[in-house]
């Protein structure tokens, strides 16, 4: 089963990027930062983990309010450098676990956390500032995979400390449970005290600082009892994003061995680091088994539907270009560039030559096989002139007249809008 090796706290500040980038490890106001982070990257050259379970908050680049999710777990195969409005870092893509993502999305699920999924996404400085300095690159390649973590801390109402703490745990039984041999650390970013915003902008407090470090490793219990507004009073109102930090610690063991800290304050944020290393008991083979059979039991029975295939995790992750390309068809620019030059819309969005198959055919039962999900293809039916029932229809195998005499009234219907403008095509 997976291991995990240890909890890793960091700050995740823009300033460590930018003294790495401008090479400024020997510069005496930025050295202090790396002399911090080389104990815990050596550990990290050490233990060579095979992921990193990485828990961050953006800062509104990948996510906005639009849609703000509390807690949104990658599933993605890789994780690009975001542009933040000065063109994205000069790094590597980060490449991903996604069987790791999907198990620990499932089990979190299971402990009825109620989770996002993202994929598509570019990382900012929450993750890239300091995994830039932690993680050694041979020829621009990580040593590593992550599965990262995003939790909404920016707009209120946020997760409590506490909530953060139980997550935690329940992310250690899903690590735990996990079926292969791997080995896996936990690191959470955020803080240390700092306010960007408003007339107390440049705040800052050693003290409570310190503090933390010691609470967060010996007491966390007592940090899970505290309100934002006490964070914001000791840390400011962005320093209290060091919630994370009790999912990494609610993760780990009660007791732990502080390896390693470290704290500077160079500007507007107090830039820490932590090594804590796990020391927790094997997870008993028969709680794993029990863990694992709760994971199954929601979705236990419904491979004996005919024709029935739910959307997983896994579906989602390998047929996100067709869906995303369907989905698509809700801005009137991609829509149009599709009726007009479907051969070029298929190449602009890098479709492989199945997936245009599917669509050229319009396949659809096949692209339901395939792992198209339906909302796309009333979405394609819509645009094409084909109706719902249509599709329906030809997902059963059935004539459309056919069909309609197995529903109480024999209407069509699509969710195309009124004056839809598309072109009008026979049910196949």
């Amino acid at each position: 089963m997976a291991r995990i090796l240890g909890g890793i706290g960091a700050s995740h500040t823009p300033t460590i990027g930018f003294a790495y980038d401008h090479n400024k490890q020997q510069d005496p106001a930025w050295a202090p930062i790396f002399a911090g982070f080389e104990p815990v990257r050596q550990w990290l050259k050490q233990q060579r983990p095979d992921a990193l379970l990485y828990i961050f908050n953006d800062h509104v680049t990948s996510f906005f309010f639009d849609h703000y999710s509390t807690f949104a777990l990658g599933i993605d195969e890789c994780y690009a450098v975001a542009d933040e409005g000065g063109q994205p870092r000069d790094l590597p893509a980060m490449p991903g676990h996604p069987a790791l993502a999907r198990h620990i999305g499932a089990s979190l699920m299971t402990d009825e956390f109620d989770m996002a999924f993202f994929q598509g996404k570019p990382l900012d400085h929450g993750f890239f500032s300091p995994m830039s300095v932690l993680l050694e690159r041979e020829q621009q390649r990580w040593p590593t995979t992550i599965v990262p973590l995003q939790v909404g801390v920016l707009q209120f109402p946020v997760p409590s400390a506490a909530r953060c703490f139980k997550l935690g745990q329940a992310l250690r039984r899903a690590i735990e449970s996990y079926p292969q041999d791997i080995r896996v650390a936990i690191v959470a970013t955020g803080g240390l005290s700092h306010q960007v915003h408003g007339e107390r902008a440049g705040f800052n407090n050693p003290q409570w600082d310190e503090k933390f470090l010691d609470l967060i490793s010996e007491d966390p219990i007592a940090l899970t009892a505290m309100t934002q507004a006490q964070y914001a009073e000791r840390g400011g109102m962005e320093g209290s994003e060091v919630i994370m930090w009790l999912i990494m610690r609610g993760a780990l063991s009660a007791n732990v061995r502080r390896v390693h800290s470290s704290y500077y304050l160079p500007s507007m944020t107090g830039i820490a680091t932590l090594l804590l290393e796990n020391e927790a008991a094997e997870m008993p083979e028969l709680t794993r088994r029990e863990h694992l059979q709760r994971m199954a039991q929601q979705l236990s029975g419904v491979e004996k539907l005919p024709g029935t295939y739910p959307f997983t995790l896994g579906t989602s992750l390998q047929t996100y270009r067709i869906n995303k390309f369907l989905h698509d068809l809700v801005i009137p620019a991609h829509r149009q560039r599709f009726l007009n030059n479907p051969e070029g819309a298929f190449e602009q969005a890098g479709l492989t030559e199945p997936e245009r198959d599917l669509l050229r055919r319009r396949d659809w039962r096949g692209l339901i096989h395939y792992g198209a999900i339906f909302f796309g293809l009333e979405k394609l039916g819509a645009v094409v002139g084909v109706s719902n029932l249509h599709i329906y229809a030809a997902m059963r195998g059935q004539p459309l007249d056919e069909f309609l005499k197995t529903r109480n009234t024999a209407v069509k219907y699509s969710v195309a809008g009124r004056d839809a403008t598309a072109t009008k095509e026979t049910g196949r």
